[in-house]
């Protein structure tokens, strides 16, 4: 699933940008910055974006200022407007959408990564490819034209088979990076892909990078590959371990806004122990789902429509409960019983009209301590068909399902 995109970058130009999601509610976000004077599509990047989202990790790249289909003008951009374009980026994913949790970057881009993870705090990994660990690296694709820069204030420089207008506010910017004190300062977890045959920024980067960065810090040798990943299997090989290590550091149950309430993402999984039992993971928590041993199962846990019942008995309990606290009614302790059986419309007299064939049906039986009087007893009785659990089962859902890919 992907979503194109525009946001305001730190030039004030709209900057393009690419969602890639899952079909599925994310379970995280990440960001992508592209390597100098790239774009958002190249092979590497969008290889990447493919591997995390098959991984439930929604993934946006973007072309910097004055680059790709961008707006803006290059020679206006240096580092520190990079830099701020990221964060900018950040800003647009967390109002529309959620701040991301993975800060990804290739060459350049990977040195602005490290620079703008400290200004986006949500950040939990930050990754490198082929990163420089001194920004005036860059400098040196420059060539004779740096001479001339610093002579006449601009010159034109071929860069990757084009002309780019350098300006000598670009070279003051990147002189003046503290890029060491930020890697030292770096909070987050760091994982650095390098290749020791990289013609464009030397495997010594990676050395120095990965001696300044605090633990924890993964270094990954690509072999063999080129600094631009070209090669498919270079790159489809650092989408792999990359969506494999993130998957250790990110906050895998992100909650998800629905109808004013947060619901976080669960997984479910066989145990492989029986024939129905099923590992439940939500946050912190984990469970167990099986079936009665009358039709195969252990009975180590409840069945899926148990956990229906659970979710329609835990959610009326709390709606009723915030209600109550909300009005200042001074009630006991709350308590309900759920049944569920499947039955025929037809003999269903509390059913409504227009339903047809075997219908779920829950039953509740709703307990409160103490005395009440009969009209606050009418209003908690009201104010349990409010329970969003209730209002989702009476209503008709959409169920989207994928089949990960496996390419």
């Amino acid at each position: 699933m992907t979503q194109k995109i525009e946001f305001t970058g730190s030039q004030g130009d709209k900057l393009a940008a690419r969602l890639d999601s899952p079909a599925a509610t994310p379970k995280a976000y990440a960001l992508f910055a592209h390597c100098f004077t790239c774009s958002k599509d190249i092979f590497a990047a969008s290889r990447i974006a493919r591997a995390l989202t098959a991984d439930g990790i929604a993934v946006l790249r973007f072309d910097f200022t004055g680059l790709g289909a961008s707006k803006g003008e290059f020679a206006n951009t240096n580092f520190s407007s990079n830099i701020e374009d990221l964060v900018l980026a950040a800003n647009f994913l967390r109002d529309e959408f959620e701040a991301p949790q993975l800060l990804i970057g290739h060459s350049l881009g990977g040195a602005a990564v490290l620079a703008a993870a400290e200004k986006i705090p949500e950040t939990k990994a930050v990754v490198t490819i082929g990163a420089p660990a001194d920004i005036e690296h860059v400098l040196a694709n420059f060539g004779c034209s740096l001479k001339q820069i610093e002579r006449d204030g601009v010159a034109n420089v071929s860069l990757a088979g084009r002309d780019f207008t350098i300006k000598s506010q670009f070279v003051e910017d990147v002189r003046q990076q503290a890029q060491e004190q930020r890697i030292k300062n770096l909070k987050n977890p760091l994982l650095i892909f390098h290749s020791p045959i990289d013609q464009t920024v030397g495997v010594d980067n990676a050395t120095k990078i990965f001696v300044t960065a605090r633990h924890p810090k993964s270094y990954v040798s690509l072999d063999n590959a080129d600094h631009l990943l070209s090669r498919h299997q270079d790159a489809v090989y650092v989408a792999e371990v990359l969506a494999a290590w993130a998957s250790r550091y990110l906050q895998t149950t992100t909650p998800v806004e629905t109808s004013g309430h947060t619901h976080a993402a669960v997984r479910v999984e066989e145990t492989g122990a029986s024939k129905f039992q099923q590992k439940i993971t939500t946050g912190k928590h984990q469970l167990l789902a099986d079936e009665p041993e009358s039709v195969g199962g252990a009975d180590t846990g409840p069945s899926p429509y148990d956990y229906l019942s659970v979710a329609l008995g835990a959610c009326t309990t709390m709606t009723m409960r915030m209600y109550a606290d909300h009005k200042g009614y001074d009630i006991g302790k709350l308590s309900v019983e759920v049944s569920h059986a499947k039955i025929h419309a037809q003999d269903c007299a509390d059913c409504g009209e227009g339903k047809s064939g075997r219908i779920n049906r829950f039953e509740r039986v709703i307990s409160v301590e103490g005395n009440l009087p009969d009209d606050i007893a009418d209003k908690l009785l009201k104010i349990a068909d409010k329970c969003p659990v209730h209002k989702t089962l009476e209503k008709s859902s959409v169920v989207a399902t994928k089949l990960v890919d496996q390419n």
